[in-house]
């Protein structure tokens, strides 16, 4: 129960809804036990009847006094019984709802987790498990905070309740009536162990399950492009032969609590009528209503203790998922904000031999790099695939933080900045452009989310996406498909740039985004954004020299480290790679 105690919080949080839905279950209790009474009470009132004189017993007063003391009995059974269910309802809205909010709660704060972790958390672990873990296992979770935590609540009242009735009429039959509790209690120890080891393997599976799907549906082009569909459809079900093997081994031991829990009851009524008949013959016990009346007290008891196992499995399995949860609701994340204040950004980055390895594959992206940028200037980065190029920009943006070296901008440790001012000043255009299943206007407007339509259309003409976007039926309000795959991927880039451009940032990054233009459109895009980023720092990532050309400032990366840094006719002036692609690529060009 110890990952479970990570909960209390919640039960803190909600202990007026909490403890009112306790005093509603006892109250509901306490009616429930008029029932048995009134029907022990009614069953000495006909063995009174009985024991009447013939002539007593046809006596109209007689008949009329026996007779309202049945219908008083039986009204007052109605009666209770209506106000015991009106309260257990009041105990589930209470109870019940409580959990729904500390499931909403819970899924907030998993959520919350899921954005402040670092890139290297999303390297290590796949989105399918992830997925999971913030439904199965949260849902799993609620049913503990609602369900067992209301039967277990209601069980121990109960249990407390009738005993003390129990007793208070016989204690010699309320001691034969519970001995099977004690063979009771240790099978649920025993099963409910078994089942916490097989509910952990069983949700491991069913994030395994999660995982490979969620993989094929995104990747389902390749999938589909190889013809890999027959060899994809086997490999699933072999993974889900194995959950449906762990899921049935968990259901086995389950379904032993439900037949072993009235198996134990029905002894216990057994035992009632056996040894209360025995009771009743040698005068321990006055009325045979008495046993009647036990009877019904072992049969409320039924439920309760039949839930024990349903309760215990619960219990167990929303053990097993919480932990999954605390393993990285615990985790502390790597980039935090260490500065609550306000920080004003204008756009000045400096980089003083700055290096960077990353943690999941050891590998060196940059060495001692330095460099600086003026506020509104624009420079370029060109290098080979994997010279670190888009790992400046990463640091840049926080999204790693450097091994050695520093960062500043606006000569401040960029650590010491607000991380959240510090990226609302960021405007990034990633290499692989990802945008969401909304529509198109909506995808602009994550930039700025206060935009007008007019902002909007003037972000996409400045990207040169407006005329494709009027040929849409729907024009700006055409919903995208996963990942925006209703768009080409030069259109996926261009709503990209758009988005960035709508947010008016100091710091406009530009991870190679124009790889999937033609050079014409390239040309035109690049002479709106120079136009747009002449107040704003800029920094363009690519590997085509037109891209890089009209910067500032080009620096050329290899094995991240800087080789070459300085203008476009400085460089094409120079031996070494910047010449030496711009000649390759004037050649390409011509050819065409």
């Amino acid at each position: 129960m110890k990952e479970l105690r990570y909960l209390n919080k919640y039960f803190i949080k909600y202990k007026y809804s909490f403890s009112l839905g306790i005093i509603f279950t006892i109250i509901a209790q306490i009616f429930s036990l008029f029932t048995p009474k009134l029907i022990s009470k009614s069953f000495k009132a006909i063995e009174q009847f009985d024991k009447l004189t013939k002539t007593q017993r046809q006596s109209q007063v007689v008949i009329s006094h026996f007779t309202e003391e049945l219908v008083h009995n039986v009204l007052l059974i109605i009666g209770t019984t209506i106000i015991a269910g009106l309260l257990t309802f009041l105990m589930r809205q209470t109870l019940i709802v409580m959990s729904r909010h500390v499931e909403f709660d819970l899924k907030n704060e998993v959520f919350r987790q899921y954005e402040n972790l670092s890139q290297n958390f999303y390297k290590q672990n796949r989105t399918g498990d992830l997925m999971n873990r913030i439904s199965e296992d949260v849902s799993k979770v609620r049913m503990y905070v609602g369900p067992a935590v209301m039967y277990t609540i209601n069980t121990f009242i109960r249990f407390a309740i009738v005993i003390g009735y129990m007793y208070n009429v016989s204690p010699r039959l309320t001691l034969y009536t519970l001995l099977p509790l004690p063979i009771l209690s240790y099978c649920i120890f025993k099963l409910s162990s078994e089942i916490n080891i097989r509910s952990t393997v069983f949700q491991q599976y069913l994030s395994k399950v999660s995982s490979f799907t969620q993989e094929i549906f995104s990747g389902i082009r390749v999938i589909k492009a190889y013809s890999l569909e027959n060899q994809q459809q086997n490999n699933l079900i072999d993974l889900a032969d194995e959950s449906k093997s762990k899921s049935l081994n968990l259901a086995k031991v389950q379904s032993l609590f439900g037949p072993l829990m009235l198996a134990l009851i029905g002894i216990s009524n057994l035992i009632v009528i056996y040894f209360g008949g025995l009771m009743y013959i040698n005068g321990s016990i006055q009325s045979i209503g008495t046993i009647a009346e036990f009877i019904l007290y072992v049969n409320m008891l039924t439920w309760p203790v039949a839930s024990l196992g349903w309760v215990s499995s619960m219990v167990q399995e929303a053990e097993a998922s919480q932990k999954r949860l605390n393993e990285f609701l615990k985790i502390v994340p790597e980039i935090q904000n260490k500065n609550p204040n306000p920080s004003r950004i204008d756009g000045a980055i400096s980089f003083e031999n700055v290096s960077y390895t990353y943690q999941d594959t050891n590998i060196k992206a940059l060495q001692n790099i330095s460099f600086s940028v003026k506020k509104g200037e624009t420079i370029a980065i060109l290098g080979k695939t994997g010279s670190g190029k888009s790992t400046i920009l990463s640091l840049l943006s926080r999204l790693y933080n450097v091994n050695q070296g520093s960062i500043r901008i606006d000569n401040h440790e960029i650590a010491s900045l607000n991380l959240y001012d510090l990226r609302n000043s960021i405007g990034i255009v990633p290499q692989d452009a990802f945008l969401f299943s909304d529509s198109i206007k909506n995808n602009i407007k994550f930039g700025n989310e206060n935009a007008t339509d007019n902002q909007v259309i003037e972000a996409a003409k400045s990207a040169v996406v407006h005329d494709n976007i009027m040929d849409f039926n729907k024009q700006y309000e055409t919903i995208l498909g996963e990942r925006g795959i209703t768009l080409s991927g030069g259109q996926k880039q261009r709503v990209s740039i758009a988005r960035a451009i709508i947010k008016n940032p100091a710091i406009l990054l530009f991870d190679d985004c124009l790889s999937a233009v033609d050079t014409e459109t390239e040309e035109a895009i690049l002479n709106n954004l120079f136009e747009i980023c002449k107040d704003k720092t800029t920094i363009i990532v690519s590997h085509r020299v037109s891209s890089a050309k009209n910067a500032d400032r080009i620096l050329i990366l290899e094995d991240g480290k800087i080789i070459q840094q300085g203008s476009h006719n400085q460089l094409i002036n120079q031996d070494g790679y910047y010449a030496a692609l711009y000649l390759k690529q004037l050649s390409e060009k011509e050819l065409l």
